[in-house]
């Protein structure tokens, strides 16, 4: 492998503030929260949560990743428009890890951007590099995935570690699976292997959700994020985003009735599920359940009514 410390550029600066930052607070190293995009995040779990941060705290750039080096552009071509006779932008793909401050003035890191397309194993050793460098006693990622349950009833998550003992007061809603890897889960892995602490929040967002930007979930994951760390994220300021799509939710689900008999399908089966009826999990046999597909032209206009990016989640 080649050296990962070719793929990033420090900004020295920063890095010394940052340092005294950690000095004050006891000595004690900034937690990384970790958010790419390119592999499943349902209802914008992750995205509306980075962006929440971002625009509330503000940031300072820490360190920027090699786009060149990590990205396929023929694979998912970046945007760019035309302006009658010429080019006029550029939607330049990014990869970086800033700093931000919560509430209390406590920084910690955020790593936004999008998800490496090559050189994985090249990706995770940097992050750990990283990691070691600024004594983060912490890394976590956040995303959100789609599951049978409906909007109707509190959000769960399924929280995964590097030790069983960061998760020890979460429910497990898994058994063993295979599924597709992911940068952000090899980064897991590896940070583990080598020492440190690591975990994740996979928020269950319903499955008629998973394409439009669900506020609900950001909130969850945030919120999960701050019984972790001990932050504070000002999560109450998505509570009115998260009110404004459940009545536009609501308003959807009432002028459909095929949409409303799956949401009634759906609330029967996790009630039954949270009384100890149900299966063993809610990844199990569905077929009692109409799928998205039996929705029907309803179910497309539904999710075409969330309307510009958010419908391309």
């Amino acid at each position: 492998m080649r050296d990962p410390n070719l793929i990033y550029e420090v900004d020295e600066d920063v890095a010394a503030e940052l340092q005294q930052s950690s000095e004050e607070q006891a000595g004690v190293g900034p937690v990384l929260l970790h958010v790419v995009s390119g592999f499943v995040d349902a209802g914008g779990a992750g995205q509306v949560a980075t962006d929440h941060l971002r625009e509330t705290f503000g940031s300072r750039r820490l360190a920027t990743f090699d786009v060149d080096q990590l990205i396929d552009y023929r694979s998912r071509r970046p945007m760019m428009v035309f302006d009658s006779t010429t080019w006029s932008s550029y939607a330049e793909p990014e990869l970086v890890l800033d700093v931000v401050s919560d509430a209390a003035g406590r920084s910690f890191l955020l790593l936004h951007g999008i998800e490496p397309d090559v050189q994985w194993e090249r990706y995770a050793a940097a992050v750990r590099q990283l990691v070691e460098r600024f004594d983060v006693p912490l890394t976590i990622g956040i995303n959100g995935i789609p599951m049978g349950i409906p909007h109707t009833r509190p959000l769960s998550f399924t929280a995964h570690a590097t030790r069983a003992e960061l998760v020890a007061d979460h429910v497990s809603w898994l058994g063993t699976v295979q599924v597709p890897a992911s940068a952000a889960s090899l980064v897991e892995l590896r940070l583990g292997q080598s020492g440190h602490d690591a975990m994740g929040f996979a928020i269950h967002v319903p499955h008629y959700l998973a394409q439009s930007s669900y506020p609900q979930a950001s909130i969850t994951a945030l919120q999960a994020v701050e019984r972790a760390t001990g932050l504070e994220l000002d999560v109450k300021a998505l509570e009115r985003p998260a009110a404004d799509a459940l009545a536009e939710i609501e308003r959807q689900v009432e002028g459909s009735s095929e949409v409303g008999a799956v949401v009634r399908a759906l609330e029967q089966q996790y009630d039954a599920f949270t009384d100890g009826r149900a299966r063993s999990n809610l990844l199990s046999d569905t077929s009692e359940i109409p799928t998205a597909d039996e929705i029907g032209a309803e179910f497309e206009r539904f999710l075409a009514q969330q309307g510009g990016d958010d419908s391309a989640r």
